[in-house]
Order: C-alpha cells, then structure tokens, then sequence
C-alpha cells in the first residue's frame, strides 16, 4: 500500500470515530490536544528523523503539555487530508518550522491550509526559514506567531500565555502581531545546558519508517539509522551559511552514549548520523568518544561532519577506529581567492591536506564543493572538477552547485546591498532549487554559467560510474536530469544523489574485499579520466 493511502486511511478511521460519537455539544467531539507539530512533506520516501521536532514535543511533554506531531514527510498526507484533521479536532498551539528553500513549493499552501481551520488555536513558524525574517512571514503568511532561535523554552511560555497565565509582550524570542501592527520582542539568550534537554520523543513518531528508510553509503541493508547530536552551532562564519543562533555549545559524550544505547535497545539501530555541524571539535572529543564506546562495549557505524583544518591523520584514524564510515567536509573549493572570498577561514592548502589525509586512511569522505562566487572563473571550476576526481572514494556521487543566498546569511545581505536582490519577496520568487543560481554573483551570464556548471558536472557523474557499476545508462539518466533543470525550467530534479541508489554499493562492496585500501580507487581514476 501506498504510504499516501496508509495516512489517508488514518485520517477517515480519525473521521469515522468522531462522527459515530458524535454529542450534543459538537465542541465536546473534537479530537483535542495541547499542541499539534507539523512536519512537513519533502517528497521523497527516505526521511531522516526531525530532531528538532522530536525536542520540541519532549519539552512539552516535560511540562505536562499532550502533544500531536503530524508526519507528512512520512505518510505525504496533503494540506486537503490536514485541513480536515483539523476541522475535526482542536489545539492550543499548531506550529511547522522550515528552512528557506521548501517556502514557495510546501509552505505558502500548507500555512493557508491551516489558518483555514485553526479555530482559535495560535499557529506560529520556526526554524531557519522564518527567524531572520519574520516580518516578512507575519505579512505573507499571516501566521500568529514566528519563534525566533532555538524555540523549546519559548514553546512552553507561549503555552503559558495561551492558557492565560502569561503576556505576549513578556516573552523573549518571538515576534506576533500585536492588534494590527507587527511586534518584535528580544531575543532569548542563548541555552547552554544541553543536557540538561530531554532526550527527543521518539514515541510520538512512526520510528519504523525513520530508521529504515534512510540507506547512506556504509550501511548494511539490515542496518537502522537514527539522527543524534552531541553539539549545536558551528565556530564559523561562512558568507553563504545562516545559522538561527551564534556560538557552539557541547553536550556530555556520557549522555549521547547513554542516549545511542537506549535506540540501539528500543529501535535496533546501529547506524548513526550525526547531524552537529562540528562533530570534530574540540579534537579531544573524539578520543573521548572511542574510550566511552569502549567502557560500554558498543560497536556502532556512523557518519558525521568535519573541518577541514582540523582534520588529521590521527583524527581520521581515530574516527575510523570508531565506526566512522563517512565524513562530510565542506571544502566549497581548492582556490584561495575563492576561499576568502566566502569567509572560509581555511587555506587551499589545508583542504588538499585534508584530502589526502582522508585518501591514505581509507575513511569515506563527503566532498562538498560550491562555484558561483564572485571570485569565481572557469579556471576555478575545473579546479574543483579536477580535485573531486583526483580525491573521490566513490561514496557518493558528488556534483558541483551554486551558492543560495538564503535570508539571514551574508551573502543575502550582500546581494541586497548591491542590488542583486531586492528583498526576501525577491528571493523567494528567484529560488526555485538549489542546483540552480538564485543570485548570479560571477563575471559571466546565466547561460554560460549554465554550460560550464553542466559540462563539470557532467564530467563527474561519468567518472563517478565508470568507477563503479559501469552503469552508463544510469549515468546518463543523471546527467539528462541535469538538462533539463539548467535549460528547460525541470525545477523537479533534486541533484545526483537523489536519483542513484546503487552504484555506492559495489564500491563498499570492493572496500570491504580490499580491507578499505583507498589506492586503487586513486589509480582506476587514472586509468579513466
């Protein structure tokens, strides 16, 4: 069955219940909750696990609140089977959070869904799509209330004021309307103790589909995945990154084993991602890591993110040691002016240590690489190209894309200030995927961008599967897909990766046989470049 007709069955047998028991009063019938969480659709059937909602409903719950968390990303309900859920039931609080790039596609319809049929519950936006703008939000989507930041202490006061026990005006981090003008309170301090969180409501969620939909490059058929912290924020400052709050703040390795053994106990998962833009940092952390693995004798698999700067030999070996089968590293690109052009804070140099550090180990690697920036020629492109080719493990197949000036990171502010954009309405009329230029920052015109970017990438998808299955057709098929987005207006093609599932899997396969020796993959590139 259809995952789309397993949530539409949920919702009629919802239905049915409430009509067969149907009192005088029809208020008495509704299906009542403090508090409904919207997780909304992504429009693919491999979905992590939304830590951020999952945190959210275990602090409410902490403090005695009932929650609701509605799955669309698992279950594709539509905003009409939404609409009536909710003409059937009531809330206190009905909230979604986003990140920029899914606003005009899934979050315009689904807000206009809900203002139908909120009765008098307030509905508020979170997350990294609405805090930096949240005037804007208020007027277009003409929602209650947009939590600015981290929003679990927020929640609960806003809880408060919706049961009368509290003002609007005396809570921090939000921004509401106010009769009919817009109020913008301050900003929350930041949360340090992030132990101090409940673990997140796991139960409140389909765990099923989370921790077996997911297969990432690494992964055993049988394995589960789950989505875990050990930190939030980054120590960065990249021109194209917008991060909801500033600083990064640790949680203890003691609780995160603890946390790993209870899924592992209750879910049976043994794969984990984690999702910390800094996993690495400090570098002591990870040898700390390998001795509490050891002290609870818990042999896991995961991926994680990294530095470049920071990214040795002896933390590499570490991190292999421990499971570790893929690092991401946002290299962005091997050109220094183009490095400092997006406030990298990192040399050429550094990234090609990096590099070769992951080569000689034998650890997967993530190679992340953007072009589009100011500094950015034809000659920087093929850098890339060149050093993806030289340096790739075929983990993943790996392609090259344009920076997104989204709302809130400097490089939105730049392209305002030099009247490359107008503002957010302007943005979000632009974007339309991020394999796309919303913002053309180059020398160069759109359409030759267009050409470059799509000979360099498909350069890459061709190498990729010579190296690995040999499936040109699938190859193919890929850069075929690449076409049509760059010059038919196929705004439907969501990148490489999300159209190959297999061809990673020879490549762990002949890992494995060779002990996860990394030459010969470095040697084939030469054989067929």
């Amino acid at each position: 069955m259809e995952l789309s007709q397993i949530g539409k069955k949920e919702v009629d047998v919802q239905e049915k219940d409430i009509r067969e028991n149907r009192l005088k009063n029809p208020m008495d019938n509704l299906y009542k909750k403090n508090v409904l969480l919207i997780v909304h659709d992504v429009y693919q059937e491999f979905n992590a696990f939304p830590l951020a909602y999952g945190y959210l409903a275990a602090m409410l719950r902490k403090y005695g609140y009932s929650v609701e968390v509605y799955c669309m990303d698992v279950f594709h309900y539509t905003n009409e089977q939404l609409e009536k859920k909710l003409r059937n039931s009531t809330y206190d609080l009905i909230g979604a959070g986003f990140m920029p790039a899914r606003f005009e596609e899934t979050i315009v319809g689904l807000c206009a869904s809900v203002n139908k049929h909120k009765k008098d519950a307030w509905f508020f936006l979170g997350g990294p799509g609405p805090t930096p703008i949240s005037e804007y939000m208020l007027q277009r989507l003409k929602v209650d209330i947009v939590v600015l930041g981290e929003a679990e202490h927020t929640l609960i006061e806003l809880m408060g004021a919706k049961l009368g026990k509290r003002k609007l005006a005396d809570i921090k981090g939000i921004a509401y309307w106010e009769g009919d003008r817009i109020k913008a309170n301050p900003r929350r301090p930041l949360f340090r103790d992030l132990d101090a969180l409940p673990w997140p409501a796991w139960d409140l969620f389909p765990m099923e589909s989370y921790t077996n939909s997911v297969k990432l490059s690494g992964m055993d058929e049988e394995e589960k995945m789950m989505s875990v912290i050990t930190s939030r924020g980054c120590t960065d400052t990249c021109n194209f990154c917008y991060r909801i709050e500033k600083g990064l703040r640790l949680r203890s390795l003691k609780e995160v084993i603890k946390e790993m053994i209870s899924l592992r106990d209750t879910y049976g998962t043994t794969f984990f991602s984690f999702e910390d833009e800094l996993f690495v940092f400090p570098r002591e952390k990870i040898f700390e890591f390998e001795s509490l693995l050891k002290e609870n004798n818990m042999k896991i698999s995961y991926w994680c993110n990294s530095r470049a700067a920071i990214f040795d030999e002896e933390l590499a070996e570490c991190l292999k040691r421990t499971g570790c089968k893929l690092v991401n590293i946002g290299f962005e690109s091997v050109d220094q002016k183009v490095l400092d052009n997006m406030n990298k804070r990192i040399t050429a140099e550094e990234n090609i240590k990096a590099l070769e550090v992951a080569n000689k180990v034998g650890i997967g690697l993530g190679l992340n690489f953007l072009w589009g920036f100011e500094a950015d020629t034809k000659e920087t492109l093929w850098k890339n190209v060149d050093a993806i080719k030289k340096f790739n493990q075929f983990d993943q197949v790996r392609t090259i894309r344009p920076p997104s000036p989204y709302p809130g990171s400097p490089l939105y502010d730049e392209a305002v200030q030099k009247g490359l954009l107008k503002g957010p309405d302007d943005f979000f009329k632009r974007f339309k995927n991020s394999d796309l230029m919303t913002v053309n920052f180059t020398r160069y015109s759109d359409e030759e961008c267009y050409k470059m970017l799509f000979e360099a990438n498909k350069e890459l998808v061709l190498h990729h599967f010579r190296n690995t299955t040999g499936d040109m057709q699938a190859a193919q098929q890929i850069i075929d897909g690449f076409y049509r987005l760059y010059f038919e207006g196929d705004y439907k093609f969501r990148g490489a990766r999300q159209y190959d599932k297999d061809s990673h899997k020879k490549n762990i396969k002949d890992k494995k046989e060779s002990n996860g020796a990394t030459e010969s993959s470095v040697q084939v590139e030469a054989t067929v470049a």
